[in-house]
């Protein structure tokens, strides 16, 4: 994602987020399941729209807490299809839904969604999609894929000569552990 380093860069929106997230490995259920449902809704729009509406998303979706949002209601489900700070696409929204269940449920079977991360790792992209696909709603290869590139489960978040990388790189990742 050579070209992300080369446009990122002191952007106002994408400059943090390439500096101090993209790339980096996270553990916290919250993060994971934010950088999910930001990918998930990304489809077909702009990651800077994400960046822009990522407080709406934090707001309309209770800071992404995974046990409020799996128990979201009909009532909870129009008031998300009503907010004009978030992406207000049906699929999208009950997707969020299912998968905040899913996750509740990767607690009891792997200890949460990390320790589910790293027990499938490593693992080729399309192993991954395969796996992601079963397990969750609307996460085809490019959201998988970034989902897992902006974690640190698959390579590629940044160019070997970016500031970056090399910030990346000292946290160990998942990917430089093993080939995946």
């Amino acid at each position: 994602m050579s070209g992300y380093c080369d446009f990122a860069r002191g952007h106002l929106l994408h400059g943090p987020y390439h500096d101090t997230e993209y790339g980096f490995p996270q553990r916290d259920e919250r993060v994971l399941f934010e950088r999910l449902l930001l990918e998930i809704n990304q489809a077909g729009l702009s990651w800077e729209t994400m960046l822009r509406k990522r407080d709406g998303f934090r707001r309309a979706y209770d800071g992404f807490d995974v046990d409020t949002v799996a128990a979201y209601g009909e009532a909870d489900r129009a008031r998300l299809l009503a907010d004009p700070g978030i992406i207000r696409n049906r699929l999208k929204v009950d997707a969020a839904i299912h998968n905040a269940g899913v996750i509740r449920g990767l607690r009891a079977s792997h200890g949460g969604f990390a320790a589910w991360l790293d027990a499938h790792h490593p693992r080729a992209k399309a192993d991954w999609v395969k796996l992601f696909r079963k397990t969750f709603r609307f996460t085809g290869g490019e959201i998988t894929g970034e989902f897992l590139m902006s974690l640190g489960y698959l390579p590629g978040s940044h160019r070997p000569d970016c500031p970056a990388y090399a910030r990346v790189a000292s946290l160990r990742p998942p990917w430089m552990g093993a080939a995946g």
